[in-house]
């Protein structure tokens, strides 16, 4: 048993890296009630590692070895019923962290679902996408009041990390496209990103926005051929940037589909991530690694 223990220690110390996991404040919901606990697992339906039940929310901390003062909060996607944990979360992590930018992968409050969350808002797609919207109302605010948490956190901590409390940034994927426009949309001075990368961002769900007066500087990533027709409002979201003279970035690319993240397709969204990067060093919000 003894063994057993320590293979399985040995699997998520591999599996995850992260130096520390750090649970943020958090107000109760007295409309949103979980039963199933948080779990973590392959999904066949995604083909990545996936996280479900999150009602505590929680940073999974990356710390670059040799950091050169940049952070980003990285918001994985998954509709708020799961976490694509690996592909738009812990992989992109690692690739920062070699970049020198230390990341944290926020774990945000998810839609209540049975002990398969993935095959849950799959059959729901197909057979009643109402209800996925409906059981999503209620949870984003959460979310995104983790987001919120989660900047303020990095804030806080910062001198102590070697990290700039000027340099922070929040990339999130699909829904948590949509935690980072929430987060975009409601910072106060204390917790504003200092800068945005939305990817796909699920931006129906947002409803009508503004754009922030101090609005953060913003890359924007997705693909012309996204399934889920997150195109259009991504470059509605870009042109909102452009009009009101904010500093805005895009990458729209002809084809990469929905979730890419980090995942491999031999095609130029691939590259997304390099981009970014490219966009940072240029923008003065990243150094270039020694």
């Amino acid at each position: 048993m003894k063994h057993l223990i320590l293979l399985t220690c040995i699997f998520i110390s591999m599996n995850v890296l992260a130096q520390k996991i750090v649970d943020l404040p958090y107000e109760e919901s007295n409309n949103v009630k979980w039963s199933t606990a948080e779990r973590e697992y392959y999904s066949d339906i995604w083909e990545n590692e996936v996280v479900t039940n999150v009602s505590v929310p929680r940073l999974e901390v990356f710390e670059a070895e040799a950091p050169n003062g940049t952070s980003v909060i990285v918001a994985p996607g998954g509709g708020l019923y799961g976490l694509s944990i690996e592909s738009e979360g812990r992989a992109v992590a690692k690739w920062l962290n070699k970049q020198g930018i230390t990341a944290f992968v926020l774990k945000y409050r998810l839609v209540p679902t049975r002990i398969d969350g993935i095959k849950e808002i799959t059959d729901e797609a197909a057979t009643n996408p109402a209800k996925i919207g409906e059981r999503v109302t209620p949870v984003l605010p959460l979310s995104v009041a983790d987001g919120l948490a989660a900047i303020t956190y990095v804030r806080t901590n910062a001198n102590e990390m070697k990290l700039d409390p000027n340099k922070i940034g929040f990339m999130g994927f699909s829904a948590g496209g949509a935690v980072t426009m929430g987060v975009t949309f409601n910072y106060t001075e204390a917790n504003r990103p200092n800068f945005i990368v939305p990817v796909y961002p699920w931006m129906t769900v947002m409803g009508e926005y503004s754009v922030p007066q101090d609005a953060p500087p913003m890359l924007l990533v997705c693909a012309s051929d996204d399934p889920l027709g997150l195109a259009k409002p991504s470059t509605d979201l870009y042109s909102a940037w452009l009009t009101n003279g904010k500093n805005t970035g895009m990458h729209m690319y002809s084809k990469g589909g929905h979730g890419f993240g980090m995942k491999k397709q031999n095609l130029p969204s691939d590259n997304w991530i390099e981009r970014f990067y490219e966009w940072a060093l240029i923008e003065g919000l990243t150094l270039a690694k020694k």
